[in-house]
């Protein structure tokens, strides 16, 4: 089981920044791809950046160049830094991780809001 707590939320400016922080309760290595979707009201889940222990990140084309994906093994935690945010930025963002041994099973946090304004 792993367990998953964001923060970082909150309301900016447009063109502002923020970094959302999820910390995992278990080590990093055990957690073979972490990641942050966000969900904008009345709108699916979207895949925002992943990486992996290996290095590899991947973000969607609406975030590249202006979002960062992170991860700080010493403190269990990755993160998300946010730069020049629009007003289409704004949802609530979870993270996720997912384990693969037989099967793959994801782990999400409560969510944190984003709020960037006009």
């Amino acid at each position: 089981q792993v367990q998953l707590v964001e923060s970082g939320g909150g309301l900016v400016q447009a063109g502002g920044s923020l970094r959302l922080s999820c910390e995992a309760s278990v080590n990093l290595f055990a957690i073979n791809i972490m990641g942050w979707y966000r969900q904008a009201p009345g709108k699916e889940r979207l895949l925002v950046a992943t990486t992996t222990n290996g290095g590899r990140t991947n973000y969607a084309d609406s975030v590249k160049g202006r979002f960062t994906i992170s991860r700080d093994y010493a403190k269990n935690t990755w993160y998300l830094q946010m730069n020049s945010l629009k007003p289409e930025d704004t949802a609530v963002y979870y993270c996720n991780a997912r384990r693969v041994t037989i099967n793959a099973i994801d782990y999400w946090g409560k969510g944190t809001l984003v709020t960037v304004s006009s």
